[in-house]
């Protein structure tokens, strides 16, 4: 539960947007620019915060970031890594998932692949909380609805 001091010091917010940026590739024109620009943030403070912190992924990967804009024109930058859905098209070498998932299999992954993803999103903020059992067995079930087998070893 939040102090008294704590209350009392937080700012009144605007808005929250949520944004999918390649990484690395913020610039002032679209999506950015219009999400970011209509509630008079500094578009250039902006796009040099996201690119400095997805420097550590490679480019064009899609990354999910979370902006709290507060009243006096500030903001409060959150990044995810990318999701799951991403993660198993990339490591499965697939574009998109099976058109009938259940009766189709798109592809083959093994659970190794499956613990590797799941160390990854468990740095999370949503997820840090989560075991790795708990983590992959989220990403089987993603998995399995994009028509994705997993098994203990590929043949």
């Amino acid at each position: 539960m939040a102090s008294l001091k704590e209350i009392l010091k937080r700012q009144p917010v605007a808005a929250t947007i949520r944004l999918t940026i390649p990484a690395g590739a913020a610039r002032p024109g679209p999506p950015v620019g219009p999400a970011i620009g209509q509630y008079k943030l500094n578009l250039m403070a902006f796009c040099k915060d996201f690119n400095s912190r997805t420097q550590k992924f490679k480019p064009d990967t899609p990354i999910a970031a979370t902006v709290i804009v507060f009243k006096d024109h500030t903001f409060e930058l959150t990044i995810r890594s990318p999701s799951v859905t991403w993660y198993l098209k990339q490591a499965a070498g697939i574009t998109s998932g099976s058109r009938m998932p259940g009766h189709v299999v798109a592809s083959s992954l093994t659970l190794k692949h499956i613990y590797e993803i799941a160390k990854v999103k468990q740095s999370d903020p949503y997820c840090q909380y989560m075991s790795l059992e708990a983590i992959s067995k989220s990403i089987i079930g993603t998995a399995n609805s994009m028509g994705i087998k997993v098994v203990k070893e590929l043949d």
